[in-house]
């Protein structure tokens, strides 16, 4: 046995242990890794890179296994649709067409080559294209900005050789998933209409090309009810339509034919998930009719393959969760998706179908953290307000380096997601294990209103936005002080978006947490209702009510409207170029309680939007909200952290 086995954890107060997951190590050694296409034989993705800036870099993997960036520096793959973006590039035959975010225009590549501007017109931006190889043209997702208050949202085509555009389909609100038949003759799509989001309710419908190109014989997948919810509509190699849909209250897989709509694994699982962005695919269809699909069940995700013939699934068994981005070769013999697991961080991964054999081909980091400091996410499900339960995972402490005095508790965070029509995972987070690995528990909460549980759970949010999620982050926080497994005394809440929402309201309305952290959150739902982007601005129509006929409850449920029952300290972080939630909801609920005299910091951040890419801001927010619980729970942290301004902190 080695000295450093042999050696004794030390004794270190909770909060104060010294952790190998630093802030520099998570911002300096991890990309993110989405968005997986195929071309032939190649592999693409896209890779986030925090320190080149946040920059959405094009990557190919060659059938010989040679892994190479596609776009050169400074072009930065990533659209501004619908303001989350997603699907911003289309590959075909060895070409490229991207969307380039400094611009909102589209760019042409072949591999090998420089881009060259492809769109023609001003004001325009583009998302969630396919080729249409007959025509030679993408037909894209399109979002016009050029007049008008509220940007005009339509299906549009775009002429490879030329960049004219021809508009396909219009009049709705808003349009995705755009998908053409093998053989070119026909175009699905989904739209939906104000004040529906889509996971509310959605329209799939179907059309074929004339002669011309355009458009004729619209007609609609029949709905089972007003509020049914279409995700992922695809083609299969025969030319039959697939496609998701809430119908039986969860996301399941279905198959639309002469015989009329058939679900092909009928199952209280989610084999979709909200669309806050273009792209996602959950499935993908094989040569010989069966399909790969991942599925949520118990907030464990599964892959599976699915035979429609016989309503067969037959599992895959993998070490891993959190999979999405499914694709599948031309020849149906191997799978891509971007998986993590507990212990491991996201990569992209190949299985070879047959075999099962399964090779990761693209890392998110190549850091490998000693178990000894990572927390395994243990689920949780607690009970909350009306006699029902809520859902979460718990993160114990842990470092192997370190013990507590004995009879000390830890200080909790309970993290509030983002959405809120979202949910946590239990895949290894970096930034979860940093707050584990110093010596706090932590408490990633599925709130009522959460996805992964079926449309009941899901829809539990709805006109109750700021009362259902504030209860089950509060009862989920007390849920674990009553068993004595965190200190009661030092609860902490923390979320960015709308979990920033949801800590300031439980910081304001209810009397659990000590201190919280908003990282770009909502404190005035009015302001939000009056000032936000097209997407979200009818969302809260069914979160809280239509405004501003119910103009009372946002006021009733705005914590900028009752600062005065506000007493605890909280951290603000806000980028200063957020068009999804301005910065004057951050600075008049901060000069708020600077005026009230309650300990306050603010860290503005220039050229960031809604979340942090640049990797010395998400360093800086991660290091100063550990200095402030420091100073508000007693405690002195073992990294060396640059001092936070505290405000009213005597």
């Amino acid at each position: 046995m080695t000295e450093t086995a042999a050696k004794s954890p030390a004794v270190a107060p909770y909060g104060s242990w010294k952790s190998p997951i630093t802030s520099d190590l998570i911002t300096s050694s991890s990309v993110g890794i989405g968005a997986v296409a195929l071309d032939g034989d190649d592999v693409y993705w896209l890779e986030g890179r925090p320190k080149e800036g946040g920059r959405q870099v094009l990557v190919r993997r060659t059938a010989a296994g040679q892994v190479e960036d596609v776009t050169p520096a400074p072009f930065n793959v990533r659209t501004r649709v619908q303001e989350y973006g997603g699907g911003a590039y289309v590959v075909f035959d060895g070409t490229v067409v991207f969307s380039n975010f400094a611009d909102q225009r589209l760019y042409i590549q072949k591999v090998g080559e420089q881009p060259k501007l492809l769109s023609v017109l001003e004001g325009m931006r583009y998302a969630d294209a396919c080729y249409d190889a007959r025509r030679n043209r993408i037909v894209c997702v399109r979002e016009d900005h050029s007049g008008g208050v509220e940007p005009v949202n339509s299906i549009a085509a775009v002429e490879i050789d030329s960049g004219l555009e021809t508009a396909l389909v219009s009049g709705s609100d808003f349009y995705a998933s755009p998908r053409l038949t093998p053989d070119g003759e026909r175009l699905c799509w989904l739209s939906w209409e104000h004040p529906n989001m889509p996971w509310d309710a959605t329209k799939l419908t179907v059309a074929n090309f004339n002669e011309q190109g355009m458009l004729s014989g619209k007609r609609s997948v029949p709905t089972a009810s007003e509020r049914e919810s279409f995700f992922q509509p695809e083609w299969s190699p025969s030319g039959e339509l697939l496609f998701v849909s809430d119908r039986s209250g969860w996301w399941n897989l279905y198959r639309a034919g002469r015989g009329g709509i058939e679900n092909l694994a009928e199952k209280e699982a989610e084999f979709g998930t909200p669309a806050w962005v273009f792209g996602i695919r959950t499935y993908a269809p094989l040569p010989d009719g069966r399909i790969v699909a991942t599925y949520d069940e118990d907030g464990i995700s599964h892959l599976a393959v699915l035979d429609p013939a016989n309503k067969g699934i037959e599992e895959i068994d993998l070490p891993l969760t959190g999979l999405g981005g499914v694709r599948a070769s031309a020849d149906g013999a191997r799978i891509y998706f971007v998986a993590a697991s507990a212990t491991l961080p996201a990569a992209l991964y190949e299985v070879e179908l047959g075999s099962r054999a399964l090779t990761a081909l693209a890392w998110s980091t190549d850091l490998r953290i000693d178990p000894g400091y990572i927390s395994p996410a243990e689920p949780v499900t607690f009970p909350t307000e009306e006699g029902l339960e809520a859902h979460a995972l718990f993160y114990a402490p842990k470092n192997q380096d370190y013990v507590a005095p004995e009879g000390e508790k830890p200080p909790l965070v309970v993290m509030s997601h983002g959405g809120p029509t979202a949910a946590t995972g239990g895949t290894l987070s970096l930034s979860r294990q940093f707050w584990t690995s110093r010596g706090f528990a932590v408490l990633d909460v599925n709130y009522g209103g959460s996805s992964g549980y079926g449309r009941e759970y899901r829809r539990r949010l709805d006109g109750r936005w700021g009362i259902v999620d504030v209860d089950d982050c509060a009862n989920g926080a007390q849920y674990l002080a009553e068993r004595g497994l965190v200190d009661g005394e030092r609860l902490a809440i923390t979320g960015g978006s709308a979990g920033g929402y949801t800590t300031l309201a439980a910081l304001t309305f209810r009397d659990v947490f000590k201190a919280g952290a908003s990282h770009y959150g909502v404190s005035d739902l009015e302001a939000l209702a009056q000032d936000t982007h097209k997407f979200e601005s009818r969302y809260l129509d069914g979160l809280v009510g239509p405004y501003p006929e119910r103009r009372d409850l946002y006021i009733e449920r705005s914590p900028i409207q009752h600062v005065e029952l506000l007493s605890r300290p909280v951290i603000f972080f806000q980028g200063l170029e957020d068009k999804i939630v301005p910065p004057n909801q951050a600075e008049s609920m901060v000069a708020a309680l600077r005026e009230k005299g309650i300990p306050v910091a603010y860290l503005p951040f220039e050229g960031e939007q809604h979340g942090f890419r640049k990797a010395e801001n998400i360093k800086r927010a991660m290091d100063a909200e550990l200095y402030f619980y420091g100073r508000i729970f007693g405690f002195t942290p073992a990294d060396e952290i640059e001092p936070v301004e505290i405000e009213n902190l005597g």
